[in-house]
């Protein structure tokens, strides 16, 4: 539960740096100053929609997708990363992407981020 909770945070601290130094423009986050964490909660609220999306669907959607995976040597999870952000958009109304390339670029980011922190956080 744990490393769950640090992943989010890593998760959160990944939108801050895309949304707020426009890393990624078209990746877009509705900051809700008055949250109860403030800006910052809305970063986490995000993190956490993300994460549990990941952890719930990813699996799935990578299993469904297995063929293409495989034929494409790996290159369709670019798609199901994308996916999955587009998800996690859809769940909230703070979070906007603008085109298909954003989400892929965006997903692509977040996928290597969540690598990381799995890697981090298993030592």
């Amino acid at each position: 539960m744990i490393k769950f909770a640090l992943k989010v945070v890593i998760l959160a601290a990944v939108f801050f740096a895309l949304t707020r130094f426009d890393i990624l423009p078209g990746l877009d986050v509705v900051e809700n100053p008055d949250a109860p964490l403030g800006v910052y909660g809305t970063y986490l609220w995000i993190g956490l929609i993300f994460g549990v999306v990941n952890a719930i669907v990813g699996p799935l959607l990578r299993l469904l997708s297995l063929p293409f995976v495989v034929l494409t040597l790996g290159l369709f999870l670019l798609v199901v990363n994308a996916a999955l952000l587009a998800l996690t958009a859809g769940l909230t109304d703070r979070l906007t992407i603008d085109g298909f390339g954003t989400a892929i670029i965006g997903g692509l980011i977040l996928a290597v981020a969540g690598w990381l922190a799995d890697q981090l956080l298993d030592r």
